[in-house]
């Protein structure tokens, strides 16, 4: 009788609002992907789905209230690609991988290698070649495990890159060093990096992702320029707690899939720097899979922890 009551309740399912927590403070590239999906998907299912930002301790905060959050199809987390790195980077985590189960993309926003203005370099070929000269290059990242550390990780174990990693608390501090010319790059969430590159106060060497960046076209991927595993981008995704009903995460997934198509959300997000995803739950879950065991590598490559 209890199973048969938990799959009507899941058909009948969502009869309230719901909510979705974004482990990072509202306004950075994932809380606005957060609140695009969110509009889409509250239409599509009939019910509010209400954002609450719940920042701290690099996301896990977020993430382990869904972890122990009942499964009933009313809370999901906003994933990034901590849910995949930290177990790997962390001591020790309040929550299991195992505790949250994918749902499905939402979008990303590939990383761009930032440089000053009047940097020499006018490629990434260029940068890595001179990098290798001397004492090297400082690299800003935004903390131990950030998507610029992995991007530092993949051009140092890859292509022999000579970076010095300078941690900064956030990459908004990691952009004001390359301004300040403190450090010699970074990398960053186009998003963040447009606003720079359109007003010529920096440069930039390529995008880190497959594909090229809608809303700027003429910047080459790190691929196009020979460097094929120079690959990462700052990603949101929808993951729910373990034992959430299968119909409900089913229900939850082709909502977020046609918010993702919806083409003024979808325009949106492009103009933004920000290229929406959507697809299938088993998409996601191959991405993710495929992204553990990529980071992983590159994780084990640089000995990259967390004190």
């Amino acid at each position: 009788m209890a199973g048969a009551t938990a799959t009507a309740s899941a058909q009948t399912w969502p009869t309230k609002p719901i909510r979705l927590v974004v482990p990072f403070a509202a306004g950075g590239a994932n809380d606005l992907m957060a609140r695009a999906a969110a509009e889409g998907a509250s239409k599509a299912l009939g019910q509010p789905i209400v954002v609450d930002n719940k920042p701290g301790a690099g996301a896990t905060l977020g993430a382990d209230i869904v972890a122990k959050s009942a499964p009933d199809g009313y809370t999901f987390l906003v994933s990034a690609a901590g849910v995949i790195s930290n177990s790997m980077i962390k001591k020790s985590l309040p929550y299991k991988d195992s505790d949250l189960v994918p749902v499905n993309m939402i979008g990303l926003a590939p990383s761009v290698i930032l440089v000053p203005a009047d940097a020499p370099y006018k490629d990434l070929k260029e940068f890595i070649a001179a990098s290798k000269t001397g004492a090297g290059f400082h690299w800003a990242t935004a903390g131990t495990g950030s998507t610029p550390h992995f991007v530092e990780g993949m051009l140092a174990t890859k292509y022999g890159a000579k970076l010095d990693v300078v941690p900064y608390k956030s990459g908004s501090e990691s952009i004001t060093a390359v301004l300040g010319k403190q450090v010699e790059a970074t990398s960053e969430a186009s998003i963040v990096a447009l606003p720079y590159l359109k007003s010529g106060k920096l440069k930039a060497l390529a995008n880190t992702w497959t594909t090229r960046i809608s809303a700027y076209p003429q910047l080459a991927t790190a691929t196009e320029q020979g460097f094929p595993d120079v690959r990462i981008a700052h990603w949101a995704g929808v993951h729910a707690p373990h034992g959430t009903p299968e119909p409900v995460l089913d229900k939850m997934s082709a909502a977020i899939d046609a918010a993702m198509k919806t083409p003024a959300i979808a325009e949106k997000l492009k103009g933004l720097g920000i290229e929406p995803i959507g697809g299938t739950r088993a998409s996601f879950v191959q991405f993710v899979d495929a992204e553990r065991a990529r980071l992983g590598a590159v994780v084990k490559a640089t000995g990259m922890k967390d004190e």
